[in-house]
């Protein structure tokens, strides 16, 4: 429920199963990759419900943004932690990931034993151009609030140049952008002070649940001991799913997608490569067209983009018939459900374990700055982001070779501008304006040639 008390009001702490039935929701909504999931989370948690003020949501983002992992997901762990201890971070991150997993399995299942399913097509081609929009927005938003100098927005430009003309990659803009605010914030600190740019956030929103001057609770200071117990913990739970996988399939599914969990530098299109590597020429759990067919699937369900391993996993099992011809759904989604848990499982150690040292620094210039500058950094990677979507939307047959090949798609480019409209102009609901793309998408599919 959103909050209604008087802007001046602290907001009252809310309950566990008032989280969980967020949460929830979040999980079916986040669409619009990493952009589009923390722009309604920012939306709904800083600006209506006032959980966490803008300075500490994005302190959290910042640090979410250098780990391996999808960092919206990593996001929502970070959040539960603060508000409900260890099990308000689990509920949180894996009620994230549910519903696309469902989701996933189901769409997979169709996918593969009834082949082309014109509706599915329908819905995909309104789709795909609100998540552009989405993704645009998303960036707009976030270049608002992040680019609060000349500065930071020549960082930002300097970041899509790099990734957008040298394909530079990620891991290394983020170091650029690292040692840059790490120099600057000790040169001309006014000009890399995160909290600065933000400050207004409480002006607009009033007081926060966890406000910039915050005390930390017990359970978010830092102790070794608690480190070493979380450490402990995760290579227990890891070692104890493995020695349960004793398919062969299942097995090595487990171990490639832990490694592809730490090499996820970037979001998921940094780490596409290396699980089409795995997935079609080491395992031959599917091709190269199913694979795309995949990224088209994670493109346009909630959850994460990276949720596409699902569908690796789910190929793969069905694929392998690991249980027998007469089991080939409950394979696949055998297969579907290792691959999600083997590659969300580091996020859980990550924030859990690391949370509680970035916490005892939302206040230090030597680590904001570096912080504030890769926020900076990134605000040109989402626009890359939005960029690549918006090509492969507008020209679906061209290449990198014919990038502009095929002709242009000038039904889909109406439904971004008027989607964008709707999101800017209009400050229309996200999954109202999908919804209507949706509908848009069958109509173009059945009614015109």
């Amino acid at each position: 429920m959103v909050d209604d008390r008087p802007a001046s009001q602290r907001p009252p702490h809310p309950s566990f199963w008032e989280a969980f039935f967020y949460w929830l929701k979040l999980g079916f909504i986040s669409f619009g990759g990493p952009a589009g999931q923390i722009s309604v989370m920012h939306q709904e948690l800083v600006e209506k419900r006032r959980w966490i003020s803008e300075h500490r949501f994005l302190h959290a983002l910042n640090y979410c943004m250098l780990l391996p992992g999808p960092e919206a997901q990593q996001l929502t762990i970070y959040i539960g932690w603060l508000l409900h201890r260890t099990w308000g971070g689990i509920v949180a991150g894996t009620l994230f990931v549910l519903p696309s997993l469902l989701i996933l399995i189901v769409l997979t299942w169709i996918y593969i034993a009834f082949g082309e399913v014109r509706w599915v097509q329908g819905i995909f081609v309104g789709i795909k151009p609100a998540v552009v929009a989405v993704v645009l927005f998303a960036a707009w938003r976030i270049g608002s609030r992040a680019l609060k100098n000349r500065l930071l927005m020549g960082l930002a430009f300097a970041s899509f140049v790099a990734i957008f003309l040298f394909h530079l990659p990620f891991p290394l803009i983020v170091l650029g952008a690292a040692i840059l605010g790490a120099i600057g914030g000790r040169i001309r600190p006014d000009l890399f002070k995160g909290g600065a740019g933000h400050g207004g956030g409480d002006k607009h929103y009033g007081p926060a649940l966890i406000d910039d001057d915050t005390p930390p609770p017990e359970h978010v200071r830092f102790k070794p001991a608690r480190l070493a117990f979380m450490i402990a913990v995760f290579l227990a739970v890891w070692g104890a799913i493995m020695l349960l996988l004793t398919n062969p399939t299942l097995h090595d599914m487990g171990m490639f997608f832990s490694k592809a969990a730490l090499v996820t530098f970037g979001g998921a299109y940094a780490v596409l490569p290396y699980v089409y590597q795995g997935g079609v020429e080491t395992y031959g759990w599917l091709t190269g067209a199913q694979m795309v067919d995949g990224l088209a699937l994670g493109e346009t369900t909630p959850g994460p983009l990276i949720m596409v391993v699902a569908f690796v996993g789910f190929v793969g099992g069905w694929t392998k018939a690991l249980f027998g011809p007469d089991a080939l759904f409950w394979a696949g989604a055998a297969g579907a459900t290792v691959a999600t848990i083997f590659t969300f499982l580091p996020s859980y150690l990550f924030i859990l374990a690391g949370g509680p040292l970035i916490e005892a620094t939302h206040g230090d210039m030597k680590f904001t700055a570096p912080l504030t500058a890769i926020t900076a950094a990134v605000v040109g990677v989402v626009v890359n982001l939005a960029v690549f979507f918006a090509w492969h939307v507008l020209w679906p047959h061209a290449t990198e070779a014919s990038p502009f090949s095929g002709g242009f798609a000038g039904l889909q480019a109406g439904i971004i501008v008027v989607a964008f409209v709707a999101l800017f102009r209009y400050k229309q609901d996200i999954m109202r304006v999908i919804g209507v793309c949706m509908v848009l998408g069958l109509m173009q599919t059945f009614l015109l040639p």
